[in-house]
């Protein structure tokens, strides 16, 4: 069974639109070789046969630098030791994902109605009223929203479509984008410069 298969409505398959964000999202490299791990207030089923794992209620999901907070997180395991997690969120109260980025004071955060997490491609896919953001410290630097936001950690790319629960009124990607940390500053500084009058032109009494 795929996990990891798009919920995606005919009408949001119709309405979809690709954009390759140019947001960069370079991740905790070590995380990709830490272990996944689950802790829940409540129990959980374990089948140890289907290599299967369910925890409800306030549940935490670890990784490195990663954490996914839920209401419900199934985690699969192949027959290759990789895992995979489908986090689901309750009403008022979407699951969560945050993840620091390499050597700067930064993060990647997001949330969804459901967020599914394959450890093989280090791919995270948030379906449903998708929001992904970028922050510099405790500013948000970048923001998309969506209905379907595919995080991939490996090709430090992002994808978003469109559809009908997209998280904004008409169903469209919204994206804001801030330059990056230097090209905005230089601009600032530049902008006096260009803007001031050449020496004599336009002066009292020329």
């Amino acid at each position: 069974m795929n996990t990891f298969r798009p919920l995606l409505s005919s009408t949001a398959c119709a309405a979809a639109l690709l954009f390759a964000a140019a947001m960069p999202a370079q991740a905790e490299r070590a995380d990709r070789g830490k272990p996944l791990s689950v802790a829940a207030d409540r129990g959980g089923t374990v089948d140890l046969i289907k290599q299967v794992v369910v925890f409800t209620r306030d549940l935490v999901v670890t990784k490195g630098t990663i954490v996914i907070k839920a209401a419900r997180v199934e985690v699969r395991e192949s027959a290759d030791g990789y895992r995979t997690a489908v986090a689901i969120g309750a009403p008022g109260q979407p699951a969560s994902f945050r993840q620091k980025r390499e050597g700067v004071d930064e993060y990647i955060e997001g949330h969804a109605d459901r967020l599914e997490y394959d450890e093989r491609g280090d791919v995270v896919r948030f379906q449903g009223n998708a929001v992904v953001t970028r922050l510099r410290g405790s500013t948000v630097a970048d923001k998309i929203t969506g209905n379907l936001i595919t995080y991939d950690n490996t090709a430090e790319v992002f994808s978003v479509e469109g559809g009908a629960t997209a998280g904004t009124p008409d169903g469209r990607v919204r994206a804001v984008l801030s330059p990056r940390e230097g090209r905005a500053a230089a601009a600032a500084a530049a902008a006096p410069a260009a803007c001031a009058p050449a020496a004599g032109a336009g002066g009292a009494g020329g």
